[in-house]
């Protein structure tokens, strides 16, 4: 219990340099982009599909492949910060999304913006949890509500403008600046990062070589939240368990499931596979 008490004490007695409104806004620069990004290419498929010369079927994998992989790194990303150190796993996320948002207004076919959809996907997932962890070490106990109330009103706000802009957008331009505007929001965010938000003092670093990896159960989680996005994403077009492809898919996700919930071997939390599932109920779908 001291031990716990004297960890908590340090947390509240630690102050960041700057203001930590200041830090509230850069970090939640990042996420509103990250989140904006699940619902702006929606209006934009059909324009992405004809440019692409890909079926309106086809172009849909543009939307899943990013949510797929967001799901997929999300439940990693406090591994990842103890590893990396917080800062730099989120400067990472922050630099690899902004990387491959160019790399997929620059995708000359449906194939290459897939992989690239993938790998923004990818970046974007340790975003919003990162953000949190700053925004819970930034400010003390009494103001943590305000702070993630500009937090909540980020992700609420960004994926209900992201079909009026990417339909403005694309209207307007072309498809590809769907993508685009992410790149200057993501340079602004790294350097304010890089300027303002620093790890506190008592979180420790953790070496990889002292860290017991459970492979078996990483697999098992990507597999299980794989597949099921792309079931509750497929499914309502495809006729559900009507159609091959989602009994296939059902499959590897129920035994997944059933790992995560049942094996008293493998180190999953059944919490945490609830939490993200019912995640991604709510995502936003094509």
């Amino acid at each position: 219990m001291s031990v716990a008490a004297g960890t908590l004490d340090h947390a509240d007695a630690w102050q960041p340099a700057v203001n930590p409104w200041i830090i509230a806004v850069a970090v939640t620069l990042a996420t509103f982009m990250e989140v904006l990004d699940t619902s702006i290419a929606n209006v934009a498929l059909p324009h992405i599909a004809g440019s692409l010369s890909a079926g309106q079927d086809e172009s849909t994998w543009v939307l899943t492949s990013y949510l797929v992989s967001n799901a997929i790194v999300l439940p990693l990303s406090g591994w990842l910060s103890s590893i990396v150190g917080r800062k730099n796993f989120y400067m990472g996320c922050v630099a690899l999304f902004t990387i491959s948002s160019f790399l997929c207004g620059l995708a000359p076919n449906l194939a290459v913006l897939i992989i690239c959809r993938v790998l923004q996907g990818a970046g974007g997932g340790g975003l919003q949890p990162s953000e949190q962890a700053i925004l819970a070490d930034t400010f003390p106990p009494a103001k943590r509500g305000m702070a993630f109330a500009v937090y909540g009103v980020a992700v609420v706000t960004a994926p209900a403008i992201g079909p009026t802009l990417g339909g403005w957008i694309t209207d307007n331009f072309t498809w590809r600046w769907i993508f685009f505007i992410n790149i200057p929001v993501g340079i602004v965010s790294l350097l304010l990062t890089s300027r303002l938000i620093q790890d506190p003092p008592y979180l420790r670093r953790r070496k990889l070589s002292e860290t017991k990896i459970d492979y078996v159960g990483l697999g098992f989680v990507a597999l299980g939240l794989g597949t099921l996005q792309i079931v509750l994403d497929k499914g309502q077009r495809d006729d559900w368990f009507e159609s091959h492809f989602i009994l296939i898919l059902s499959t590897p996700q129920l035994r997944s499931s059933s790992l995560c919930f049942g094996n008293g071997g493998t180190r999953i939390q059944s919490s945490t596979f609830i939490f993200f599932a019912i995640g991604l109920l709510e995502s936003p779908t094509c």
